[in-house]
C-alpha cells in the first residue's frame, strides 16, 4: 500500500504544481488588471485577450518552479516547452472564468469583504486593522475594490474546478482492481545469462552496420557538445607581494565603515496625506499647501496629523508610517525622503494617493570604535588589496589571451596554471569548471555554433576564479552520422547477435516451463537460477525484469513456474513467478481503502477537469 501512496501521489504532486486551481499564483495579482492594446495580445479566448504581461508573468513561475527542480541552471530548461505551458494554462484559465461567469458562479462583495476581514494577516488584536489592510493595497499597487475583483475571479475559479473534482464519480470495482494491481505480490526466480560467451567469434558485415544503422537511427542521436580547452586562474595562485595594510588604510577603511553605517540607518517616515477622496484635486493641494503653512508657522507635525490627514493609520500616531519602506508610495515620495535633513519637513508631493507633507529623522547611531575594529578592518583591507591584484592580474592576462588567441599565455605568466583539455563537455557534463552557467553560456551560444573558434575573454567563476576558454571543436544536436556512430552501430549487432543466440538456447527451457514441474526444469537445464525474492510493483526491481515479471500470468498450478526473458545491458535475465498472491488488498484495512479511494478519486476529478477544459477548448475561438 505504502508504494501505491507514493506512486500516486507522486503524480498528483506534478499534475498540481502546474493546475490552474491558483491563478494568483501563477499570474501574479497585477496579471488581472494590466490593461493591453492589441498589438501587446499573446491570445485571444471567445474575444477575451490575454496580454503578453500576463503571459511573461506565468512563465516566470513555471520557470522558477522548474530552475528549483535543476538547481538554479537556465540553459537545462527548454524555454519555449514552458511558455507553451503558461500559455495553455492562462488559455485553460480563461474558458473556466468565462464558463463560471455564464453559470452564475460568485461570491458577493458583503462576503469577499467579510472574507477579507477575517484574514489574519489583516488582523491586530483579533480585530480586522484598516491600517494593516491599506498597508496591503498600497504594497501591491491596488485599491479595495480591484483587489475585491480579483478575489472574486479567483473563487469563481476555484469554486467552478472543485465541484467538478471533488464529485467526481469512483467505481468499486475499478478501485478494487487498483488495489488489486498495486498489493499484488509475485514470487521471482531469476537466471542471468551473459552475453560475453555468446559474442566470441561473432562479426558485422559493413551491409550489416550499414541497414542497422538505417533501421534504427534514433537510437544514435546525440546532444550538442564541445571539444574545449581551458585555463583557470585563482587567488591563491597569485604571490602574496604588495599587500602590507598600512595605518592609512585603516583609517580610510573606517571611514568608509562609519559613513555606511549612518546611511544605512532606517530613516522614521511621517506624513500627512490629503487625498482626493472627497474633494477635487485643486482642492486637495490648496488644503496640503494650508497645513504646510500652519506648520511653518508653528502648529507641530503630530497636531496637523491629527486636524487634518486622511490616513487614518497614522494620524493618531502623529503620522508616523510604521510600514514605511521604498516603493510603499511613489518615487517621488521616496525621493522627498531622501531630500530631507533630520527633522526638516517637505513641501507637498504628489503622488497617486493625494499629496503628502513629510517628515523624516535618523536616529543616533552607536559607532563602534577604531581601535575595536580594527583586526576585522585590517583582514577588509587584506582581503581587498588581494582582490584589486588579482582583477589587475585578470585584465592584464586577458589582453595576451586575446590578442594571442591563445591559453598558453596565462599558463607562462602565472606559475601553477596549467591549460586542461576536455572533449565532449555536454550541458549536463559535471566538471566544477565548465558546469558554471556563464561558461556554458559561452561554450553553446551563437556565435561557437556558427564557427567561432577563438579564445574567450575572462570569465568570472561562481567562486570567484576566472576561467578563459577556447572552443576547438563544436557537435551540434541531431543524429550521429554513421562514419562516427560505426562502433557504436556495430557493438549494437554484435550484442543483438549475441541476444538471438542466448534466446535459442533457453528456448527449449522456457517451453519446458509451461509442461513441466519447475524443479524438474531447473535440475536439467545446467543454468543457475536464485531465489530473488516477493515483490509487489515499483519495490525496487530493475524497470526491464519488473515488466517481465507482472506481464507473464501466474503458474498454472503448485510446483509450476511461469517463465519469460528481459533484456539488460550485455545480458539476458530468466524471469520466473512461481506463486502470485492476489489476497492482500482484501485484507487492507478500512483506513487505508479509504485513502486510496480518495486519491483515485482526485485522480479521476482531474481527468474530468481535464476533459472539460478541452470540451470548451473546442467550442471557443481561440486565436
Amino acid at each position: 500500500m505504502e508504494s501505491f501512496r507514493t506512486v500516486i501521489k507522486g503524480w498528483l504532486g506534478k499534475v498540481l504544481l502546474v493546475l490552474f486551481l491558483t491563478p494568483l499564483a501563477l499570474v501574479g495579482i497585477e496579471g488581472y488588471f494590466s490593461g493591453s492594446n492589441k498589438a501587446d495580445v499573446a491570445k485571444s479566448v471567445n474575444g477575451q485577450d490575454i496580454s503578453n504581461k500576463e503571459l511573461e508573468s506565468a512563465t516566470k513561475n513555471y520557470k522558477d518552479q522548474y530552475l528549483s527542480l535543476v538547481k538554479g541552471d537556465e540553459s537545462l530548461l527548454n524555454l519555449p516547452v514552458i511558455q507553451q505551458k503558461a500559455l495553455d494554462a492562462l488559455v485553460a484559465r480563461s474558458l473556466l472564468l468565462q464558463q463560471a461567469e455564464k453559470l452564475g458562479i460568485s461570491l458577493s462583495d458583503v462576503q469577499l469583504e467579510q472574507m477579507l476581514a477575517q484574514q489574519p494577516s489583516f488582523q491586530e488584536n483579533g480585530k480586522f486593522s484598516q491600517q494593516l489592510y491599506e498597508n496591503y493595497l498600497r504594497s501591491v499597487g491596488m485599491t479595495n475594490q480591484g483587489l475585491i475583483a480579483s478575489l472574486r475571479q479567483d473563487h469563481a475559479l476555484k469554486m467552478i474546478s472543485t465541484t467538478l473534482m471533488d464529485y467526481a464519480l469512483v467505481s468499486q470495482l475499478d478501485l478494487q482492481q487498483l488495489a488489486n494491481l498495486q498489493t499484488e505480490q509475485r514470487t521471482l526466480h531469476l537466471a542471468s545469462i551473459k552475453l560475453d560467451d555468446y559474442k566470441k567469434g561473432v562479426t558485422a558485415s559493413s551491409q550489416e552496420i550499414t541497414d542497422y544503422y538505417n533501421k534504427h537511427k534514433n537510437e544514435f542521436k546525440q546532444v550538442a557538445s564541445v571539444d574545449v580547452d581551458y585555463v583557470v586562474l585563482s587567488p591563491a595562485l597569485l604571490p602574496a607581494t604588495n599587500l602590507a595594510v598600512t595605518d592609512a588604510d585603516l583609517q580610510q577603511a573606517y571611514k568608509a565603515f562609519v559613513e555606511k553605517q549612518q546611511k544605512d540607518v532606517k530613516r522614521e517616515v511621517k506624513h500627512i496625506l490629503i487625498t482626493t477622496d472627497a474633494r477635487d484635486d485643486a482642492a486637495a493641494q490648496k488644503l496640503a499647501n494650508e497645513v504646510y503653512a500652519k506648520i511653518q508657522a508653528g502648529m507641530t507635525f503630530a497636531d496637523a496629523a491629527a486636524q487634518f490627514s486622511d490616513d487614518p493609520g497614522s494620524k493618531t500616531q502623529g503620522g508616523l508610517v510604521a510600514t514605511y519602506a521604498p516603493g510603499v508610495f511613489s518615487t517621488d515620495f521616496d525621493n522627498a525622503v531622501n531630500a530631507l535633513k533630520n527633522g526638516e519637513i517637505s513641501k507637498p508631493v504628489k503622488t497617486q494617493y493625494g499629496y503628502h507633507i513629510i517628515e523624516a529623522n535618523s536616529p543616533m547611531v552607536k559607532l563602534p570604535s577604531f581601535e575595536s575594529e580594527k583586526v576585522r578592518l585590517t583582514a577588509e583591507v587584506e582581503k581587498a588589496k588581494l582582490a584589486n591584484l588579482f582583477s589587475d592580474t585578470v585584465n592584464s592576462l586577458n589582453e595576451m589571451v586575446v590578442g594571442s588567441d591563445s591559453l598558453d599565455a596565462v599558463a607562462q605568466e602565472v606559475k601553477g596554471a596549467r591549460v586542461e583539455s576536455v572533449k565532449g563537455v555536454t550541458l549536463t557534463t559535471e566538471n566544477p569548471y565548465l558546469s558554471d552557467l556563464n561558461v556554458k553560456a559561452k561554450l553553446f551560444n551563437d556565435d561557437v555554433k556558427n564557427g567561432d573558434r577563438n579564445a574567450s575573454s575572462n570569465i568570472q567563476l561562481a567562486n570567484g576564479d576566472t576561467i578563459w576558454i577556447k572552443v576547438r571543436d563544436y557537435h551540434p544536436a541531431g543524429i550521429k552520422p554513421l562514419a562516427q556512430a560505426t562502433a557504436e552501430v556495430k557493438a549494437k549487432v554484435v550484442e543483438e547477435k549475441a541476444y538471438k543466440a542466448a534466446q535459442a538456447k533457453i528456448a527449449s527451457i522456457l517451453a519446458d516451463f509451461k509442461t513441466q514441474p519447475a524443479a524438474q526444469v531447473v535440475a536439467k537445464s545446467q543454468v543457475t537460477f536464485e531465489d530473488a525474492g516477493t515483490y509487489a510493483r515499483s519495490q525496487g526491481l530493475k524497470r526491464a525484469i519488473e515488466r517481465a515479471a507482472f506481464s507473464i500470468p501466474a503458474p498454472g498450478k503448485e510446483g509450476m513456474w511461469s517463465a519469460t526473458t528481459a533484456k539488460l545491458p550485455n545480458e539476458l535475465v530468466i524471469v520466473a513467478v512461481s506463486n502470485v498472491n492476489t489476497s492482500i488488498a482484501s485484507e487492507l484495512p478500512p483506513e487505508q481503502m479509504h485513502e486510496l479511494s480518495k486519491l483515485y478519486q482526485q485522480f479521476r476529478g482531474q481527468q474530468i477537469l481535464e476533459d472539460y477544459t478541452e470540451y470548451l477548448k473546442s467550442k471557443a475561438k481561440i486565436k
